[in-house]
């Protein structure tokens, strides 16, 4: 078993939780996710890892609170410990100096995409990070993007803070006044959707990290299979990252709701 050391609330229903895992955390690079387990009988919960912190042999995950085991994980307190753990897994991002990248991380999408901002700008890129936001609330890891960003773009439905539009606008505006080289996406499936449509018209190479529809992590229930120019892969062993511009997002978009019914069913029995 895995103990919480720390536990802090980004909103109601966002939690970051630092979790003692040192051989992950020695061992982990942008882009790795990892399985989690709350109780012998739990569902395997597939999260993208935000940080590590050597010294203390932690990692850090940032959980939504949206059916029952993620809320079963987020409800867990300093000294609990989570059942099982298991990572890191996935391909790593590919990581090198391209030039300019834009970063645009959306809802708690930011969380995973904070590592790989990180290490793209620890390579030698100039990094200008665009965060997506229904409410200023919702905003998360603001600070910590700053420190790894030459610049950051925070957009607000509602206006609220930073500029008011979508994340596909802040990215617009950087691509029109100066030449992108890259653009990673994290966030829900339509806003990838809308971030590679808008890249592939300014012919920007657009990488998406699709791991929201990951279920089991390691490939064998076939949940995660996406098409990627016209070939079936598997989100967790092929990814979670791809090339945005091939990826059928309408199919991934209705695959997500695959399993409604019986998150509705879980819920009731809860």
């Amino acid at each position: 078993m895995s103990k919480i050391v720390d536990k802090s609330y980004f909103s109601p229903n966002v939690v970051r939780l630092e979790i003692e895992a040192p051989l992950i955390a020695k061992s982990r690079k942008a882009g790795h996710f990892v399985i989690v387990k709350v109780g012998e009988k739990g569902e395997r919960i597939p999260l993208t890892i935000a940080d590590s912190n050597l010294e203390k042999g932690t990692i850090t995950l940032v959980v939504q609170k949206m059916g029952v085991s993620s809320t079963k994980l987020c409800s867990l307190n300093v000294g609990d410990e989570v059942t099982d753990l298991v990572g890191p897994l996935g391909k790593a991002t590919h990581i090198e100096n391209f030039g300019t990248v834009v970063c645009a991380g959306g809802g708690v999408g930011v969380a995973p995409l904070l590592p790989i901002v990180t290490a793209l700008k620890k390579a030698g890129n100039r990094v200008i990070t665009v965060l997506a936001a229904r409410t200023k609330e919702l905003v998360i890891l603001e600070e910590q993007m700053r420190a790894f960003s030459d610049e950051v773009i925070v957009m607000t439905d509602d206006g609220s803070y930073g500029r008011k539009g979508l994340v596909t606008e802040g990215v617009e505006s950087v691509i029109q006044r100066e030449k992108v080289d890259l653009c990673v996406t994290i966030g829900p499936a339509i806003m990838m959707k809308f971030v590679a449509q808008l890249t592939k018209k300014y012919d920007v190479p657009t990488v998406a990290s699709l791991n929201t529809i990951m279920v089991d992590g390691t490939g064998m229930c076939g949940a995660c299979r996406v098409t990627v120019g016209g070939q079936t892969k598997f989100v967790c062993v092929d990814g979670p990252e791809f090339d945005a511009h091939q990826v059928d997002f309408d199919e991934m978009i209705k695959r997500l709701g695959a399993y409604r019914d019986e998150e509705q069913v879980a819920k009731k029995q809860e």
